[in-house]
This record gives structure tokens, C-alpha cells and sequence, in this order.
């Protein structure tokens, strides 16, 4: 696997280089210490994936991660002291299509053979497994009937997607390249967009206020924190770290930090199952990209209740587990990304 290093302290890349090749099944093809420096060589040596540090001189790592999906576009790791957890640059990375970001303190040069190194490189592999899609360089008109991939195919709206269907609450689940996709959905919403969009994105512990905090500063439907006890109302309402989020019938948030956790917490499968229960045809779920299978059994309840479903397409999705899994519990719309948030202005809320 072909790494390239975007970091302008020598002596960390250097380190970064010995951890990354400890294995014997990576190899670093280069090491560039400005933004400048990794779009000509993200060109020329195309990488199977990129570690970015935020701090650069020149290009700034958030601008150089924009550039990159515009032009090369390839899976991006984010590896900075200026990505601590709550970090609205760390956020502004990810929206702009970086994968993932790890903190440089939680990374141990020192030990190459320990656990958490281990499990580090394992992340790194599956990343460069990433399926990316090329960033256009202005944002899609959301009334588009058919949208180009990368490969030039246009994919049309497919499904059984209704004119106007009534719904209570959308459940969004996303996973790895989920920023980003939220991005582009949430952006895509009109700014009095009557429903509440309730969201489920995994991610490492202590990013997820931040990324809410940047959207909120990005788009001009209002984002926050899902709190307990909360009457859900329009608005974008995450789930924060370590709890599952729930609905009630009467749109009443709870948060459940003791329950059995299974692979996730929060897990798209509690939200998507609790508004199953709670609005039955008038629960509607967007499932993104994202590594497994959470969302899945949610969004199968969701159908048998009579609501609907959408999945982002394999076209645009970073990566397909979650979505495929969704599609193949009946999902009514298999979509591209910037075709997600002109289905979900078809619904009426319920009244």
C-alpha cells in the first residue's frame, strides 16, 4: 500500500514513516512538507491514501484536503495537533472529504508493536480501501434529475420514491465519508425546511460537537447536540458521544448511555428502530456511507412500518457497507449523494 505524508516537521515524518512500514505492507512514496507540494505529487505518484497534517505553511491542511477531492481525489487521513478533539478545523477537514482524523498526541512513534499501533495501521488499510469521488468545484443544483459520477455514467433517480409522502422525522445514518455527505444533503435542504433531521455519525470520541458546530456555522438550517428530554423540532440534531438516541410518537428525545451498546454507540439502528415504533409510515430514513451494517435492521423496520427509506448509491458513497445493507432491506430510492436532499423536500409533514 502507497502512502504519501503531507507534514512539514521532519523528525514526526520521519517517525510516521518507521510506523507506517513496520508491517512490511505499506510504503511511504513520499514525504511533502507543504499543500503545494502534495498536489504535484498526489498527481504524479497517485497514492493509495494521504496522511494530512491541518498546520502548514502556504495552503493550510482544510484548503489542501478541498483541492485534492477537486482534482486527485484519493482517501485522506487527517494526522495533526491541530485536530484535538472538538476541533472545528478537524470538522472543517472532514466536511471537505478527509476520511478520518486522529489527534498526533494519540499517536505513539515510540511503539510500533503495541495494540493501539496496531489497530491504527488496520484503520489506515481499510481507508485506503476508500472508494472517493471526485469534489466538484461548485456545489450541484439540488433540482438535477441525474447527476455524473466520476467515470462519466450519469445514474438517474431510481426507486419508488413518492411525489409527496407525510412524514413526522428524518433518521440519517452515517459512518466513514460521512461529513462530507452530510454536508451535501444538509446544504441541500431549503432554510425552512419544517421537519427535524436526526442524526446518527460515527466517529471518534470527542468530534462530534465540533462537526455539529461547524455546520452550524455553514448551513442555514440551525445544527446542535440532541439533548434529553428535548421536543425535537425543525433543525439538525445529532447524536452525541457514548448514547443511543431515541424518539417518542411525540417527537420527545431521549439518550440511553447504559443500554447494551453492540457495536456502536450511538447506533443508527436505536434511532431508525425507536421512529419505526413511534411514526410508523411517517418515519423516513437516509442511510450514507459508512463501513457495516448499522442502520440496517432500522431501516428494514422503517419499511415494514410503511415509511421510507433512501441509500446513498455505490456511485458516490466512500464506502458502500452501510447503504448496500440499507438497499437490501428494502429501501424504496438507491440515490447519488447530491440527489438525497431534493428527494427528502418532497415530504409534508404530518399535520
Amino acid at each position: 500500500m502507497r502512502v504519501l505524508i503531507c507534514e512539514d516537521s521532519r523528525s514526526f515524518a520521519l517517525g510516521l514513516t518507521h510506523f507506517l512500514e513496520h508491517d512490511g505492507d505499506m510504503r511511504v512514496i513520499g514525504v511533502c512538507a507543504t499543500g503545494e507540494q502534495l498536489l504535484d505529487s498526489v498527481a504524479r505518484l497517485s497514492p493509495d491514501v494521504v496522511t494530512m497534517d491541518l498546520e502548514l505553511p502556504g495552503l493550510d491542511g482544510v484548503r489542501t484536503t478541498e483541492l485534492v477531492m477537486t482534482r486527485n481525489p484519493c482517501p485522506i487521513l487527517v494526522i495533526s495537533s491541530h485536530a484535538e478533539r472538538g476541533s472545528e478545523r478537524a470538522a472543517a477537514a472532514l466536511s471537505s472529504g478527509a476520511l478520518e482524523v486522529i489527534p498526533k498526541s494519540e499517536i505513539r512513534l515510540d511503539r510500533v508493536d503495541g495494540a493501539t499501533a496496531t489497530v491504527l495501521r488496520r484503520r489506515i488499510r481499510r481507508l485506503a480501501g476508500a472508494h472517493i469521488v471526485r469534489r466538484t468545484a461548485e456545489r450541484s443544483s439540488a433540482d438535477s434529475v441525474a447527476k455524473r459520477t466520476t467515470a462519466g455514467r450519469v445514474v438517474a433517480a431510481e426507486g419508488r420514491w413518492p411525489a409527496a409522502h407525510r412524514a413526522a422525522a428524518i433518521g440519517i445514518a452515517a459512518s466513514t465519508g460521512g461529513p462530507r455527505a452530510l454536508n451535501t444533503v444538509l446544504e441541500g435542504l431549503p432554510t425552512a425546511f419544517p421537519l427535524p433531521v436526526l442524526v446518527v455519525q460515527h466517529m471518534a470520541p470527542g468530534f462530534i460537537e465540533g462537526l455539529a458546530r461547524w455546520l452550524d456555522g455553514l448551513i442555514e438550517i440551525p445544527v446542535g447536540m440532541a439533548e434529553a428530554g428535548q421536543l425535537a423540532g425543525p433543525g439538525v440534531w445529532f447524536a452525541p458521544d457514548g448514547a443511543h438516541l431515541v424518539v417518542d410518537s411525540q417527537l420527545r428525545l431521549s439518550l440511553d448511555s447504559s443500554g447494551a451498546a453492540g457495536p456502536h454507540r450511538p447506533s443508527a439502528d436505536a434511532l431508525l428502530l425507536s421512529m419505526a415504533a413511534a411514526f410508523g409510515k411517517g418515519a423516513v430514513a437516509a442511510v450514507l456511507t459508512g463501513m457495516g451494517r448499522d442502520g440496517a435492521r432500522g431501516a428494514g423496520a422503517i419499511v415494514d412500518a410503511g415509511g421510507l427509506v433512501v441509500a446513498e448509491h455505490e456511485s458516490t458513497a466512500a464506502v458502500n457497507g452501510m447503504p448496500a445493507a440499507a438497499a437490501a432491506q428494502g429501501a424504496q430510492s438507491v440515490v447519488p449523494i447530491d440527489q438525497v436532499a431534493e428527494l427528502l423536500t418532497r415530504l409534508r409533514p404530518i399535520t
